[in-house]
Parts: C-alpha cells; sequence; structure tokens
C-alpha cells in the first residue's frame, strides 16, 4: 500500500470513526434513555402484580376463613368429632360452598388428612392430602402458592387453609383460586407492554403450559431455553431461582425484539411453581436507531470524498521525502551504517531526516567501541575465573618443587624418599589441573543435543535405578525415593543421554544435601505446552545469598569442586528450550522445577545465551535470579 493511499486510509478512517463515535453515542444514549423507561415501566408492572397478588392472597384467606367460621362448617367439624360419624353425608358439600363463596378449588380435610369432600375433584373422596395434617400455624401462613390436583389435570392455585377445632380434632378447609389466564386479564399493561405466565406442573418444560391473558402463547418453543435452566436450577437449589432477563427476536426483524424479566413465583417450601415473565418490545427503539444510522450513513459518504480529496494534497507534500528516508533505512537495515538521506526543511520531515544522519553515526561509533569492550570484558572474565581455578593446585606444585630442592641441597641421604613422596603430589596435582581444564572444556563445549522421541518416566526411572545401591549404602543414612509419575505423559524430542546426565546431577547435589538422610522425591505433570519435573529433597535448603547466586559458573560453597555442575545444568536445560527454577527454605529442603516443551521449538543451541551465562553468571535459566537452590559439587564426570 502507498504512502497516498495510507493518508486516504488515516483520514476517512478517522471521519468514519468520529461520524461512528457521534453515531454511536447517540444510540446508545438513546438506548439508555428506552431501557431506563422500560425498567421503569417494568418495575411499575411488577408492583402493580406484587400489589394485586398481595390483594388476592388476603382475599383467598378472607374467604376461606369465612367458610370455616360459617355455622355450616362448625356444624359440619362438631358432627365428624363424633365417633363413627358418617362423612359419606358432607360429599357433596365443598361444589356448593365453592360456588357460593367463588372459590376454584375447595376441600375439607379431616385431623387424618383424608378428604371429605373436594370442589376440584369429587372423585377424590377418602384420599389422603397429607401436608394438610402436618403441625403447621396456617393462620400465621395465610395464603400460598401450590399444585392442586384437578380431575383435568395438575393446575396452580393461590389456596388458604383454615382449621376448625373440636376437641381433639381439626376440621381444615383448604381453599383457593386458580391462578391463568384469568389473573393475566385482570393486570392492566403499559403500552408496549405485556405479561406470560408459566405454569410448572411437570419436571420438564410443556409448552401448554405457557399461557397469555387470552390463553395458550403462541410460540412457546421459543421460550423453551430459557425456562427450562431455570426449572433445573430450581430443582438444584434449595433457594428456588432468581430474577433473569433476556430477549428473544421473534422474526429475522430487529423491530421484533421482546426485553423480557423472568419473576420465579414460589410456593411455601421455596420451590419453583411458576414464572412470569414481563416483555417489553423494542420494536420503538429500533426504529429510532435506524434512522441514526441511515443519517450517520449519509455524513459517512460526504466524509469518504472529503477524505479523498485531503489525502491526495497531503500526500504530495509527504510522499518525496519519506521514500527518502524508507530508503535510507533499508540500506541500514541491510548493514550498511554508512547510510544518510538527503531532505532539507525546517519541518517535522527535514528534523527527522537530520536527526537519522547523526544517528546512523553514532551507531557506527558505538558498534566499534561495544563489539572491543565485549571481546575484552569475556577474555577477562575467562581468565579471572580460570585463574581463580588454578591458584589452588598450583600453589602445592611450588611447594613440592621447593621441598625437593632443599632436600637436593640439605639432605642428600634422604632426597630419594623425599623424590618419591614429591612426585606422588605432582602427579595428584597436575592431574587435578587436567580435570579442571577438562570440566572447563566440557562447560564451554557442550555437545549439541541429538533429538528423539523420549519418555520421560522412563529417562527418571532409568536415573534412580543408577542410584539405588548409593540410596541404601552400609554405613551412610538411608535416602527413600518416592516417585510420583503422571500416567501416560506425552513424549518430548530430547537427548536423553545429555537430559540423564543432568538428572544425575541434581539427584547427586540432592544426596549431598542430605548427610542425615532424609526423602528424594520425584514427580512429573504435564500441561498443553510444557512436560514438567520437580527433584525435591528433605536437606538444609540454603540462604537467600547462595539462592541468588545458585546458577553462576564457578559457584559452590562445597570445600572441593569448581561450581559448574548447575551451569551444566541450566545449559542442557536451555539447548532443549525449557526453563529451569529452583525453591529453597532453609532447614526444610530444596526443589528444583524442570518445563521441557513438548514441541522441538528452542531445541537448537543457543550460543548466545551460552556465552552471556558464562561471562556475566546468570543467576536463573530462565533469567530471573530463582528463589533458592542447593550447592553444587564440580565432579569429574562433568557434574
Amino acid at each position: 500500500m502507498t504512502f497516498r493511499s495510507k493518508l486516504f486510509f488515516v483520514f476517512t478512517l478517522a471521519l468514519l470513526l468520529s461520524v461512528g463515535l457521534v453515531a454511536a453515542g447517540v444510540t446508545v444514549i438513546t438506548r439508555r434513555a428506552f431501557e431506563e423507561l422500560s425498567e421503569q415501566h417494568t418495575q411499575a408492572f411488577v408492583a402493580q402484580f406484587q400489589r394485586e397478588f398481595a390483594r388476592r392472597e388476603e382475599d383467598v384467606a378472607n374467604r376461606v376463613q369465612g367458610i370455616a367460621d360459617a355455622e355450616a362448617t362448625v356444624r359440619m367439624a362438631i358432627d365428624l368429632s363424633r365417633p363413627q360419624a358418617d362423612v359419606s353425608v358432607y360429599v357433596n358439600d365443598a361444589n356448593g360452598v365453592s360456588k357460593s363463596h367463588q372459590l376454584d378449588f375447595l376441600d375439607f380435610v379431616t385431623s387424618d388428612g383424608s378428604i371429605i369432600s373436594s370442589a376440584e375433584w369429587p372423585a377424590r373422596f377418602g384420599y389422603k392430602l397429607a401436608w394438610v395434617a402436618e403441625p403447621t400455624n396456617w393462620t400465621s401462613i395465610g395464603s400460598f402458592l401450590t399444585k392442586i390436583d384437578t380431575e383435568n389435570g395438575p393446575a396452580l392455585g393461590l389456596v388458604s387453609v383454615s382449621v376448625v377445632r373440636v376437641g381433639d380434632k381439626n376440621l381444615f378447609v383448604v381453599g383457593g383460586e386458580r391462578l391463568g389466564k384469568e389473573f393475566l386479564a385482570s393486570l392492566v399493561f403499559p403500552a408496549g407492554m405485556r405479561a406470560l405466565l408459566y405454569l410448572n406442573l411437570s419436571p420438564d418444560f410443556q409448552p401448554a403450559n405457557l399461557l397469555d391473558e387470552s390463553g395458550a402463547a403462541s410460540q412457546p418453543e421459543r421460550l423453551a431455553p430459557i425456562i427450562g435452566p431455570m426449572l433445573q436450577q430450581a430443582g438444584a437449589q434449595a433457594g428456588g431461582a432468581s430474577d433473569q432477563s433476556f430477549r428473544i427476536a421473534w422474526t429475522p426483524n430487529r423491530a421484533s425484539a421482546e426485553e423480557f424479566r423472568a419473576l420465579p413465583l414460589l410456593g411455601r417450601g421455596r420451590e419453583l411453581l411458576g414464572v412470569l415473565l414481563v416483555g417489553s418490545s423494542q420494536r420503538e427503539v429500533v426504529i429510532l436507531e435506524n434512522r441514526i444510522i441511515g443519517l450517520a450513513s449519509i455524513v459517512a459518504a460526504a466524509g469518504l470524498l472529503l477524505g479523498l480529496l485531503l489525502s491526495w494534497w497531503s500526500a504530495a507534500r509527504v510522499t518525496r521525502p519519506v521514500r527518502k528516508l524508507a530508503e535510507g533505512a533499508r540500506e541500514v537495515s541491510e548493514g550498511n551504517w554508512n547510510a544518510r538521506v538527503n531532505v532539507r526543511g525546517r519541518d517535522e520531515i527535514g528534523q527527522l531526516a537530520a536527526t537519522f544522519n547523526r544517528m546512523t553515526e553514532q551507531l557506527t561509533e558505538q558498534r566499534d567501541r561495544l563489539v572491543q569492550a565485549e571481546r575484552v570484558a569475556a577474555w577477562r572474565e575467562v581468565a579471572r575465573r580460570l585463574a581463580h581455578e588454578l591458584k589452588n593446585p598450583l600453589f602445592p606444585l611450588q611447594t613440592t618443587v621447593e621441598n625437593l630442592q632443599r632436600a637436593k641441597e640439605q639432605s642428600p641421604e634422604q632426597f630419594e624418599e623425599v623424590f618419591r613422596e614429591a612426585t606422588g603430589i605432582l602427579i595428584s596435582e597436575i592431574e587435578n589441573l587436567k580435570a579442571i581444564v577438562g570440566r572447563f572444556s566440557d562447560f564451554a563445549k557442550m555437545p549439541e543435543p541429538e533429538l528423539a522421541p523420549v519418555h520421560l518416566n522412563d529417562l527418571v526411572r532409568g536415573v534412580v535405578r543408577v542410584f539405588e545401591a548409593q540410596f541404601s549404602a552400609v554405613g551412610r543414612p538411608p535416602i527413600t525415593p518416592e516417585l510420583h509419575l503422571e500416567e501416560n505423559p506425552p513424549s518430548i524430542q530430547a537427548d536423553s543421554v545429555l537430559l540423564h546426565r543432568a538428572m544425575e546431577n541434581l539427584i547427586l547435589n540432592a544426596m549431598d544435601a542430605m548427610p542425615s538422610g532424609g526423602v528424594l522425591m520425584l514427580r512429573t505433570t504435564h500441561d498443553s505446552e510444557d512436560v514438567h519435573l520437580e527433584i525435591a529433597d528433605t536437606g538444609t535448603g540454603l540462604t537467600t545469598e547462595e539462592c541468588n547466586r545458585l546458577f553462576t559458573p564457578y559457584y559452590t560453597t562445597k570445600q572441593h569442586g569448581t561450581g559448574l555442575g548447575l551451569a551444566i545444568v541450566q545449559s542442557v536445560v536451555s539447548d532443549h528450550g525449557g526453563r529451569i527454577s529452583v525453591e529453597s527454605e532453609t532447614g526444610i529442603g530444596t526443589t528444583f522445577h524442570i518445563s521441557l516443551p513438548i514441541t522441538t521449538a528452542g531445541a537448537e543451541r543457543d550460543d548466545a545465551h551460552r556465552e552471556a551465562t558464562f561471562a556475566n553468571g546468570t543467576n536463573g535459566a530462565d533469567g530471573s535470579n530463582g528463589t533458592a537452590g542447593t550447592p553444587v559439587i564440580a565432579r569429574s564426570d562433568g557434574a
């Protein structure tokens, strides 16, 4: 894409964004205003529903209490309290009483819960209503929602229970009104709102149980994904369901969308018996949004034309110098640090060109100084560390030679004996020097990993078998290995020999950290990207200072060794694209964490990272200081 095209794109995008932001802002403000208005209407309707529901609760309770206080009901209770009372005399009483008191449901029930008479289902004479006979203060409860069995199937009713007590026996009067389309028809809806009622009369969602003020609601299956989870939630939780809000688009036209608020209707035991759905039409807000979008589109079209004109004018002023700057930057990126750009002017482009020329001059000078300084610093560090390691064996060599000279000059008769002893010391110290140089060479020239599929669990078991004899060796406290290996971890692309060597070094250091014995734990896990290995001991642990320098080459807290062991382990893990870190607490133990990638990414050797680790003493395999670790003794096997 040319610079001119980019300018056109930028100008156009800026204008479109401005228009879009204004249109979006107006749309959001309008929608929020409609939503607030809709919420106010919804709250007003919910308040109306609650007032109407409370009024009906009180009305039902009064009518049922009126039946209980009636003289005929009292005579019935007295008659039924007598021994051998004939209950069949009252089998049809509930029907007439319910009609006279305008109740949809009415049952007379004895103390043991047996139905004497039922208006909604006369054939249930003699059936049990066990919940009525339970010890309950029905007067304090008032009216409540419950499921009523009728001869036409289950129904949802607003029910109240009154008690007529004669002696030690009770006569329960259970009466109520049906909650259905008649109840919805009695409510007054604001403009653009309506209400639906779902009757929870079966375990699963039933389309026929969704009602509006005229009867069965249309398209009830569209509400099944909303009501169904509410029913399941209510069944799984003892506290019933909570209010929910959702939106449904009845047709592809956005104006058909309706915002619903679902109010759970709970029974006496907090069970979900119904759901009241208060719907608010989105038609008016959608029409207004469409008008705003149409106006914004007209303004955006005019902006496109203006953006085209501005972009062509601006491009003519800045394209040429910018192209020269781009060519100069390309030359620098290709290695020509002597590149310069010839752009004159006092504007920002001219200042940028002058700054670019000064930058390339400074980069050339700094590059030469930096390369020279890095080489000197690296070799100084190598010389310092190697001199430190060679200093210890050189002192006994010097002393031995001086002893030989004194013996030759002062005690010729004892020279042979001194010579034999001195040659042994000389050979021993020379071997020590060779070992130091060999370990230095091993660290500087680690072999590149030869990648092949490796199962980490098999590698861990193999390393542990190598040390089984040392764990329980005679004369030293036992070390108990514990393996927590994840089943079927994925294989990795790795060099099994190098990883085996690194794990041996970590186990040897763990054993050294437990001179009084202890537990050695090895654990393998994995995630989507890496396989993880933990090696933990119950040894003495380390201090904070020791932890911070743990992976520094030639650093060790032991009396013997060069301190290259963990530096080599770090190098092996790094060559495999992995990470190593430690955690330690003094007196409790140390844990090494190794993460190796499941893929082969990062498996190639990173020589620059190795040089920085050797020269500067990196403290962690991942570049961090680490938290803790175990001191390392460098051994003749490279550990």
